[in-house]
């Protein structure tokens, strides 16, 4: 596997061709799930150099199906994955680890029992229970889906925020330790703004 080169086409692909208007789904998105899922990995003791090199490729792929598609994304990066990695040498199985990893992103998240796949979730949403960059971070996806005509307002946006927050999970002890109480902090925040409204 030539990890390195499969990170670097992928994150060239997504600088130069996704959607300008993809305020949270840019490649900032994607590298801060790459960092996060490392952070999350060394901490939940994976040590397997082919498992990390798994669980990073699917990170930095997990949100390529943006580049053809909005909905189903991850079904469309899995696609993506089959089609580009076999010349960076992953084998059809390890491939097929990767798509398994991507999938379980896919809300509501479903990781199973697999621990790779657990990280990549809470990697995925690390930032909702992140105090310094919740709000900013937040402000874009409502940006994205305004854009689309996907969300009609505020009010609209904070109810679905609480809906959200409500129901998420964090899957790893590791990620439930470093960010539950601060997403409940979140949560509280949000619906106080609801009330003022």
């Amino acid at each position: 596997m030539d990890c390195l080169r499969a990170e670097t086409y992928v994150l060239d692909l997504l600088r130069r061709h996704l959607a300008p208007t993809l305020f949270y789904h840019g490649p900032h998105h994607t590298l801060d799930v790459v960092e996060q899922a490392g952070s999350l990995a060394r901490a939940e003791g994976i040590t397997d150099t082919e498992e990390l090199a798994l669980l990073r490729t699917a990170a930095f792929y997990h949100d390529a199906g943006f580049l053809s598609a909005y909905q189903g994304h991850e079904a469309a990066g899995c696609a993506l994955a089959r089609q580009v990695l076999p010349g960076f040498g992953y084998s059809a199985e390890q491939i097929e680890k990767i798509c398994g990893l991507i999938m379980a992103t896919r809300m509501p998240q479903c990781p199973g029992d697999s621990h790779l796949a657990q990280i990549l979730c809470d990697a995925d949403l690390d930032y909702l229970g992140r105090p310094a960059d919740f709000w900013p971070i937040s402000q874009t996806l409502f940006e994205e889906l305004t854009t689309r005509d996907l969300m009609s307002d505020e009010t609209a946006w904070l109810e679905l925020q609480v809906r959200f927050l409500s129901s998420h999970r964090y899957w790893t002890p590791t990620a439930t330790a470093r960010r539950e109480a601060a997403k409940q902090e979140r949560l509280a925040e949000v619906r106080q703004q609801l009330e003022r409204l």
